[in-house]
Order: structure tokens, then C-alpha cells, then sequence
């Protein structure tokens, strides 16, 4: 939880920093904020075993950055961090979640209409206040507008990340209780949904601990005294329910070994999947619900899934695509697609280096790339557009492939089959051009295109400008396509038919962006693209080595959209890949 609890700290001192113009170190406590956030190992465990020699061994960690944490984790607080409340009592998580309202935008606000809150904000610009400050303008306070109620509309749901690590860190501690035989997330959490509500977490206990009542009220008064439990809504010796401090509910089920299969079924849901179930139950003169699949009163299945699905005259239907969205009925004809696995990704095709402004070196990141089993790593880092990025420009670009040669001949001497491949995430302009010189993105591998300005265009126009992107014979990826940032942005506005059109004419693959807040493409766009014969690509975004956890989430993703490893291109050996880049070119 420590870990959880300096990521945001960090990004509000970030903030603080930036809102009174102090250079460099913003960026700085922004990256380690992202660092810690996605660390493996528990910030307070890594102190207690090496003090401030393991906390300089992490990545971003100076002697600055050190002395805050060792600060934190000994007085629960950072001195810096209040000086700046002070200065500034404003409710800086309220307002840094508003799409568009950066540092600067907040001190302004603060200082000339002395806005302190979301409330506030809103009240402000219903009543037409901000668009006469300098620097402002109507189009900046309807953009304001839309953005307070997108937050609103998004409220109660939490990013499918931070639910999965609470969840895995729950198990894991519940999992150290010798009477517990199995524990598992259901819900929408085991569908890998994109946003969560609550954990919802299913027991069973071992045999011999079964008749003991001990055994359940133990396992109970560990879950509701977890680290991070800050409020016990109910407590029971079958279901108990807690409130974590990152806001997120989550409830304990305790049930016996031969209704864990039907349980497990009936709390992954979703709603819809299962009504259309017992339909098909009853159809059978069956009876479906959580205690079991019944023939009267007689218990027929429920120790596990696969059983109550192959009753129900189905084969096993996989829990990302349980939507009742057509699932159901080829699942009775045995027509399901084999959907691809989570140990199918050959290769990351999005990563940053420290050329850019990312944590790692190429050849840190090649390593990792090695470690977990990959044939291959593209390096695509960001191009001179992105300032805030440090952008390469074209002369930078040509220097960055000379290492990524040097580094491949390594490799190759080391008898290793792995492969380096050298890309960059240009930037489509407003035109719909790219920022790099066509002669340099030629002579790549392979050229990623995203939107990362303007994003405010009409449907029209932003369609157009993607589509020109798409044109360019030396694109071969577009980046997160649709923009948006769960529960900050939404989608931007393009006529998305189109841009599949143009996708499969031009032999242009669209990415599926496995960071926790794009997960862009959306399912539903997932699936669209498989019916238009349009190739993906599952890209992590990393911008540091534990950024490529996140595959898993961009994996589930293309999951839920129904895609197969042929819809995948790096699910693909090399050879395959490379030519896909070159027909393209061709």
C-alpha cells in the first residue's frame, strides 16, 4: 500500500512544482511516481531490508527523491507537500483528474477566481467566468464543461489495473492461511473489463478444515484486518465485505468445494451471460444458480465450469467474452474462435528508451525484453513534435539505429535468436502529415503514427488527418487509435468505419494499447476491426522496464474484442512480421 500511497504523492508534488514554474524536476518525480506505482516489490519491504542502499537502486531514485521516501515511510508524511497545501488550499486530486486543467491552468484559477474544487470549477463555468481570464476563451470552458461531466459519468469505477494488483495482493496473503484450498476473483475483474466496481473474491476450504467453524471465522478476521482495510462493512463466517484505502470495495465468499464451480460461474457473470444460461437450463427442465446445476433436488454439477457448460450442451466459453454478445450460440455449434492466449505475444512493439526521455537504456530494455521470453523488441521511441518528450528528429533517429545495430550484433555473437527492431511513434500533425522526413522513416523497420495534440477536431477533420496518416507508405502501425484515457477523456471524434477501410486498403495494423489508462482499442472496436479483415497489434506504451507487466491487460483486451492470434501481428514469428512491415512499403 506504501507503494500506492507515494505514487500519488509524488504525482501531486509533481504538480505542486509545475504550478510554480520549478524546471526540470516535475518530469522527475513524474516518472518515479510511475516507477513506483508499477514496482514489484513493496517499497516498505525494500527499506526494511537495505534502507537507503535499496531504495537508491531503484530506478529515478536520487538522494532527493530518497530522503522524501525514507521520510514518508517513517512519518507518514512529506514536509514539501504540506508547505505546498498551505500555499495552495485547493483539492488538487479533484481537479487534476479534469481532462485538459494542467499546473499552470489551476494556479490561474486559484489566483483570479479563487477556485478551490471541482465544485467550485464547474459553478464557475457554468456561470461564463473563466472565458474572460487571459489565456482562456469560451471553447476552453465548454471543454472544461465536458470534462467535469465525463468525470462525473465515470465516477464509482476504478481502471482495471488497480483492481487486479489489490486483488492480487489480497490472494496472495489470504492464500498464506493453511485452511484455504482455493481462492479466485470473479465478477467483472475475471472478465478483464477495463473499468472495476468492486473485487468480488471466491474461497473454498481444504477437507480436512470443512466442519470447523474456526477455519472460517479465522480466514475472515484476516481479510478484514488486511494492510490498507479501512472500513468493515459487513462480517459474516460465509461473506464478508471491507473498503481498501485506494476506495475500492471488495467482498470474501467462503463456499463448499462442490458448489465452487457454479459459484465461480454465477459471480463472474456477466448478468446477461447468465440469464441466457438458465434459459437454456430451464429449456432442459434443469434449475441454474449459484449452489449448483439441479435435476429437481438433485446436484448434478457445480464443483467446477466446465461441467455445467457441458450439460448445458456447450463448450467452455471463456470468461472475457461471457457478454451474451452471440458467444452462447456458436458455443453450441462448437464454432467459438480460439481466442489468443496470454503466452502468445512474440514481442512488444511499443517501448520508450532513455533517448527519449524514457527510464531505460535500449539495451536495459532488450534484456527484459530477453528475460521474459520474447523473439523481439521494438524500440519506437517519441519524434521532434513531442517536445515534452524530448522527440527525435531525423538526424537522432539515424544515430539510435547505429546502437540498435551494435546491440543486435551483440545479441547475435551470444548465440541469441532475440532481435532488436528499430521503429518510432511519429506524430501525425494536423494535416495529417507525419513529423519525421519520409527518406529516414524508410529505412526503419516498421513506423508508428498516433494523435497526441489537437484532439478537439471536428469528426470530419479528424478522420481525414488519421486516414492521410494511414496513406503514408511507411506507416505501419497507428497508436492508440481512438484516443482516449479511461474515466479522463473520451474518445476523440472520427468516423471509425472509415478509418477500418482505410486500414485494410493501405496494410495498416491498429494498435491495442495495453496501458492501464488507454486500453485503446476499445472491444467493441476490437471485434469491428476482426470483421474488417483490419490486423492489431497488442503494444504495452512501456516507458520503463516495469511497464511491461501491462502486455497482460492489452492481451485480456483483445480478449473481450474476440481476437485470434492470426488478427495479432506480434503474435507472429519475425520473419511473418518483417514482411507484413514490407509489403506495406511495397
Amino acid at each position: 500500500m506504501a507503494n500506492d500511497s507515494l505514487a500519488k504523492l509524488f504525482q501531486k508534488l509533481a504538480f505542486y512544482l509545475e504550478m510554480d514554474g520549478v524546471p526540470f524536476k516535475p518530469q522527475a518525480y513524474q516518472k518515479v511516481s510511475l516507477i513506483i506505482e508499477t514496482l514489484e516489490n513493496d517499497i516498505e519491504e525494500i527499506y526494511k531490508k537495505e534502507k537507503r542502499k535499496g531504495l537508491m537502486k531503484i530506478a529515478g531514485v536520487g538522494e532527493g527523491i530518497a530522503d522524501k521516501i525514507e521520510e514518508f515511510l517513517k512519518t507518514g508524511k512529506i514536509k514539501e507537500i504540506e508547505k505546498y497545501e498551505k500555499k495552495y488550499p485547493i483539492k488538487l486530486e479533484e481537479l487534476m483528474e479534469v481532462e485538459g486543467i494542467g499546473p499552470k491552468t489551476i494556479k490561474v484559477l486559484y489566483q483570479k477566481l479563487k477556485i478551490k474544487n471541482l465544485k467550485e470549477l464547474e459553478k464557475a463555468a457554468l456561470q461564463k467566468k473563466i472565458r474572460n481570464l487571459e489565456g482562456f476563451g469560451e471553447k476552453s470552458e465548454k471543454n472544461i464543461l465536458e470534462a467535469i461531466d465525463f468525470l462525473k459519468r465515470s465516477k464509482g469505477r476504478f481502471l482495471l489495473s488497480d483492481a487486479y494488483y489489490l486483488a492480487e495482493k489480497i490472494t496472495s496473503e489470504l492464500q498464506k492461511i493453511k485452511e484455504i484450498d482455493k481462492i479466485i476473483a470473479c465478477g467483472s475483474l475475471r472478465r478483464m473489463k477495463e473499468t472495476i466496481g468492486d473485487i468480488d473474491l471466491l474461497a473454498t476450504i481444504k477437507p480436512a478444515f470443512v466442519k470447523n467453524s474456526e477455519s472460517k471465522k479465522k480466514i475472515m478476521d484476516v481479510f478484514v484486518n488486511l494492510n490498507g482495510v479501512i472500513k468493515i462493512w459487513d462480517y459474516g463466517l460465509t461473506k464478508s465485505s471491507v473498503r481498501f484505502s485506494k476506495g475500492i470495495d471488495a467482498d470474501l465468499r467462503v463456499v463448499e468445494s462442490n458448489e465452487f464451480g457454479s459459484a465461480l460461474q454465477y459471480f463472474t457473470g456477466s448478468k446477461e451471460h447468465n440469464i441466457a444460461l438458465r434459459k437454456i437450463a430451464i429449456d432442459k427442465n434443469l434449475k441454474l444458480n449459484e449452489y449448483g446445476l439441479f435435476k429437481g433436488k438433485t446436484r448434478i454439477a457445480g464443483e467446477n465450469e466446465e461441467e455445467i457448460y457441458k450439460i448445458l450442451g456447450l463448450s467452455y466459453i471463456e470468461p472475457e467474452i461471457r457478454e451474451n454478445r452471440g458467444e452462447i450460440e456458436l458455443s453450441s455449434k462448437n464454432k467459438l474462435p480460439k481466442i489468443i492466449g496470454y503466452n502468445d505475444i512474440k514481442g512488444d512493439l511499443h517501448s520508450h528508451s532513455n533517448w527519449d526521455g524514457g527510464a531505460n537504456s535500449i539495451e536495459e530494455m532488450a534484456e527484459t525484453g530477453i528475460k521474459i521470453g520474447y523473439q523481439y523488441l521494438g524500440i519506437s521511441d517519441h519524434t521532434k513534435f513531442l517536445r515534452i518528450e524530448h522527440g527525435l528528429d531525423e538526424k537522432q533517429l539515424l544515430e539510435q539505429q547505429k546502437e540498435i545495430q551494435k546491440l543486435n550484433s551483440k545479441f547475435k555473437i551470444q548465440n541469441s535468436k532475440f532481435q532488436i527492431l528499430h521503429g518510432c511513434e511519429t506524430n501525425i500533425l494536423n494535416d495529417g502529415r507525419v513529423d519525421i522526413d519520409d527518406k529516414v522513416l524508410k529505412q526503419l523497420d516498421y513506423v508508428i503514427a498516433g494523435v497526441h495534440s489537437n484532439m478537439k477536431m471536428s469528426k470530419e477533420e479528424m478522420t481525414e488527418r488519421i486516414i492521410k496518416a494511414i496513406k503514408n507508405p511507411n506507416v505501419d502501425i497507428i497508436s492508440h487509435p481512438t484516443g482516449r484515457l479511461i474515466n479522463r477523456r473520451d474518445e476523440y471524434l472520427i468516423d471509425f468505419d472509415k478509418i477500418l477501410r482505410a486500414a485494410k486498403e493501405y496494410g495498416v495494423a491498429l494498435e491495442i494499447n495495453s496501458f492501464p489508462e488507454r486500453l485503446d482499442l476499445k472491444d467493441l472496436n476490437i471485434r469491428k476491426a476482426i470483421e474488417n479483415g483490419v490486423k492489431l497489434v497488442i503494444n504495452t506504451d512501456s516507458h520503463h522496464l516495469d511497464q511491461f507487466c501491462f502486455m497482460k491487460f492489452g492481451i485480456a483486451q483483445a480478449r473481450r474484442g474476440w481476437a485470434t492470434k492470426d488478427d495479432i501481428i506480434n503474435s507472429w514469428p519475425i520473419e511473418k512480421l518483417k514482411n507484413f512491415f514490407s509489403s506495406k512499403k511495397e
